[in-house]
């Protein structure tokens, strides 16, 4: 299994110099990819229900976000080895060639180590300000990743769609990589069968074991029915919970808590097909101990999930 964090490109950690070292220590401590993801604007509507069950606004911590593919393009500067990832990127508030070539360029910079994590989207303001129905979902983002996969290939590119199309063209640069992977950001079933149908993993959230296992059976049974074969396919797990010093006990968030209970739960995900878990759970007081943290999760992960083992 591999292991990926995040960057602090939001919160109360998010600056130019907790980035570039989280990235440095990250890949001295021999994880496996760096993750970054896509908020345009933190609306003032009340638009999330809380714990009370009134409305409240999206959380503060999207007040300020750095946008994802600057970043990586900066981290790809001052890193040699670990891939660099988003998750997500909303695909359908961009042009797909616009999109295509900054993945592109970033693969070119980075010596080919992108992971191309995309979504549909879900915020009705976002969907304004990019001046995209909500309608485009499903068949628009379908027409999205292949006019994505379009500019990834040969010249001429030409695409042709419902609501896409490139004119016969050059579209460069071209990725390094031969065939970059796109993974799709879904927890719903049709997300799911969506994914195994056209992209190559899957990107749910971490809620459960039980969740994510029925995941990767629903994932894994709809590429077998689409012909393709679930071992060349990933599973990259987001984990949204706090990693805290001292053990948290019965209740705790999965995949939260101390270093050690995380890794117990790593050791059983690792046998339900999960190729790949990212940690979005930033751990309090500074990126000092975060860091130490991060260093000791590492440490206790056995050595069969270590990259080459």
């Amino acid at each position: 299994m591999e292991l990926g964090i995040a960057l602090p490109t939001s919160g109360p950690m998010a600056s130019v110099a907790n980035i570039k070292r989280v990235a440095k220590e990250a890949e001295d401590l021999q994880y496996d990819a760096l993750w970054t993801y896509e908020r345009l604007l933190r609306p003032m509507a009340k638009i999330m229900p809380g714990p009370d069950g009134e409305l409240q606004r999206i959380p503060e911590d999207y007040r300020e976000t750095y946008e994802p593919l600057e970043t990586l393009s900066f981290v790809a500067g001052t890193t040699a080895r670990i891939k660099l990832g988003t998750s997500i990127i909303d695909a359908l508030f961009h042009a797909p060639v616009v999109l295509a070539r900054r993945y592109a360029t970033l693969d070119q910079f980075s010596g080919g180590r992108v992971i191309a994590g995309i979504g549909q989207g879900w915020m009705p303001q976002e969907f304004a300000t990019a001046n995209v129905p909500l309608k485009r979902r499903g068949a628009g983002f379908d027409e999205m990743v292949a006019a994505m996969r379009a500019c990834w290939g040969p010249d001429p590119v030409e695409y042709r769609g419902r609501f896409y199309e490139i004119e016969a063209s050059e579209v460069n640069p071209k990725p390094v990589q031969a065939h970059v992977p796109i993974i799709i950001g879904s927890n719903g079933e049709a997300g799911i069968r969506r994914a195994a149908r056209i992209a190559d993993g899957i990107n749910p959230n971490a809620f459960s074991y039980e969740q994510l296992a029925a995941a990767v059976t629903t994932f894994h049974d709809a590429a077998k029915a689409e012909g393709r074969d679930p071992a060349t396919l990933t599973v990259t797990a987001r984990a949204n919970v706090p990693i805290t010093a001292g053990p948290l006990g019965d209740g705790r968030p999965y995949l939260g808590g101390s270093p050690a209970e995380i890794a117990g739960d790593l050791e059983r995900l690792a046998e339900a097909g999960v190729g790949h878990v990212l940690f979005y759970n930033l751990a309090p007081d500074g990126v000092d101990n975060h860091l130490r943290l991060m260093a000791d999760l590492r440490n206790r992960v056995p050595a069969a999930h270590r990259p080459g083992a």
